[in-house]
């Protein structure tokens, strides 16, 4: 009966493996009780090939290779030819983890029929699938998901700290099974191992829980960061339309001013109007057209904000009504930028300055900000992370969100910071 527990614990740990090992291309399709009848599904179906078919060697492989592909193909969004992939490259591993545990066994000499020598065959295999768990952790963290990402790489070291030192505690019970004097002593050191395995298993899924609850975490942040954007920005948009309809209606009135007055033919007055008139129209909020209605109120909103605080806004600007990025994509770009730097220069007790360019030439479009500055700009793993001390999580957050949209059309871009000025430099594919 403990002969058959064991069996059944060892495929278990196999069955494992294959779901995290799949989990890795692709997203699960169902949580919940739907996920565990799977699991329970492939396990039965491992048992029972791994039984029936025990001596019939390539007949269990194909078995065992559409068992998986099916499987997971219900368990994870994958196609059915990357499914069927991933379960060869699966049962390869399986059959390499058995070919080192035949090494072992061999060095070992495990023919003899000793109490403990049953027991570190046991042992033995339990190592093989610890080593596959640890592969497959390794195959995880190279192939894996966003969740994996967000993971620091001592923080990963760490985490592989609990296989590693399984492997080594293995090898260690392995040793001194032969002082094992009683069949009492010998379950207990098989308990143990499985129970480190078994722990193993559970840290990894709660490591992964706790990661993938901090990414919804992240994303909501950011969700709500662009959403606070987007909102300043189609709120900005809506005033100036507004105000282009308010303006409209003046003009009019203004029009049928001067036609009564050329019409009772007071010149003098009409004179007086006209440059009254025309001294109004040097105050016009919209200072940059570039054709395009969403630039065009995110630029003025913002040289609005930055002549208010007595930055000096320079700007060069073109045609941009046939620019392909999204409009989410654009008002994220510019309103952080935009936001940094003139949060930058507010600080600055002299020369407060923002140059802007936002072209499109050559097929590419150029977004480049350069603002002074009289602070450190903090930087963490080789890229920056915030040029603010203050709600510095946010800032970083809208900075990360720059470089994604960055990378999402293919764009490169180059920071610099020297002589008290800030640089920041975007090249996209138009």
């Amino acid at each position: 009966m403990f002969d058959l527990m064991q069996n059944v614990l060892l495929i278990f740990i196999e069955t494992m493996c294959c779901k995290s090992f799949f989990e890795t291309f692709g997203k699960i399709r169902h949580k919940g009780w739907i996920n565990l009848i799977q699991v329970l599904l492939l396990l039965s179906s491992m048992c029972f090939y791994s039984y029936v078919l025990s001596e019939y060697f390539v007949l269990r492989q194909i078995i065992a290779i559409s068992v998986f592909s099916v499987f997971m193909l219900w368990y994870v969004k994958i196609s059915l030819k990357k499914s069927f992939v991933l379960a060869i490259l699966f049962d390869a591993l399986l059959l390499a983890m058995d070919y080192l545990t035949y090494l072992i066994g061999s060095c070992l000499h495990l023919e003899s029929e000793r109490l403990g020598q049953q027991y570190v065959v046991v042992l033995v295999y339990l190592l093989g699938k610890v080593v596959l768990f640890l592969l497959i952790l390794i195959i995880r963290k190279q192939f894996g998901k966003k969740t994996m990402e967000m993971m620091l790489d001592t923080e990963w070291l760490r985490f592989l700290f609990f296989p590693v030192f399984t492997i080594v505690a293995i090898l260690a019970m392995v040793s001194i099974f032969g002082f094992v004097q009683t069949v009492e002593q010998a379950n207990l050191l098989a308990v143990i191992a499985f129970g480190m395995v078994g722990m193993n298993i559970v840290v990894f899924y709660l490591i992964n829980d706790i990661v993938e609850r901090e990414m919804k975490l992240h994303e909501n942040r950011v969700f709500q960061i662009q959403a606070k954007n987007q909102l300043e920005m189609y709120k900005s948009i809506s005033e100036n339309f507004d105000n282009l309809k308010r303006k409209t209606h003046e003009y009019k009135n203004q029009i049928s001013c001067i036609e009564s007055l050329l019409e009772k033919k007071q010149y003098s007055k009409l004179e007086e109007y006209v440059k009254k008139i025309y001294g109004s129209l040097n105050n016009v909020p919209d200072a940059i057209n570039t054709n395009n209605v969403i630039i065009n109120a995110i630029l003025n909103t913002k040289y609005q904000e930055a002549d208010a605080k007595g930055i000096v806004f320079a700007f060069r600007v073109n045609d941009l009504s046939e620019l392909k990025m999204k409009d989410e994509d654009v008002v994220t770009v510019l309103a952080n930028l935009l936001n940094n730097a003139i949060e930058a220069c507010e600080s600055c007790e002299d020369k407060k300055v923002i140059k802007f360019k936002f072209i499109k030439e050559d097929d590419m479009i150029i977004i480049a900000v350069k603002n002074t500055f009289n602070y450190d700009v903090v930087y963490e793993n080789g890229e920056i992370k915030t040029t603010k001390t203050s709600s510095v999580e946010e800032h970083g957050v809208g900075i990360k969100n720059v470089l994604k949209i960055i990378e999402k059309y293919g764009g490169a871009y180059v920071i610099e910071d020297k002589n008290k000025e800030f640089y920041f430099s975007i090249i996209i594919p138009a």
